[in-house]
């Protein structure tokens, strides 16, 4: 069922919503600085291209936390504010339910994503 999810999610907004962390990885490996954010930002657009059968899971540390500040300043609040727009038009149906879920599970991971692990759920 997760495949077919997936398929659907990509068509109806998940390969927008992936390609906006893509482009957010990218500016932040501009710098050699930042290099390691883009990184975290390629492993997101990955989930955010097929987020169905997984799942983030949570780890805080005082590191992640300052790295999150300084990510909800720079690139974080956007893209939130981009699935949760995302989230509202999916939840219009009572199809685009689910949808709406994964949406909202990729605002909240785009608020504070540092110290965020992806699990592959059955």
């Amino acid at each position: 069922m997760s495949c077919l999810g997936n398929f659907i999610w990509f068509i109806f907004g998940g390969l927008i919503g992936g390609l906006t962390w893509c482009a957010a990885g990218i500016l932040w490996c501009i710098t050699i600085i930042g290099i390691p954010i883009g990184l975290q930002c390629f492993k997101f657009a990955q989930l955010s291209f097929a987020p169905f059968g997984k799942d983030v899971v949570y780890h805080t540390t005082g590191m992640n936390l300052l790295v999150n500040i300084i990510w909800l300043i720079v690139s974080g609040i956007p893209l939130a504010l981009g699935h949760l727009i995302s989230a509202g038009l999916l939840a219009i149906t009572i199809i685009g339910i689910p949808f709406a879920m994964q949406s909202l599970k990729l605002a909240r991971l785009a608020l504070m994503p540092f110290g965020a692990q992806i699990v592959y759920t059955h």
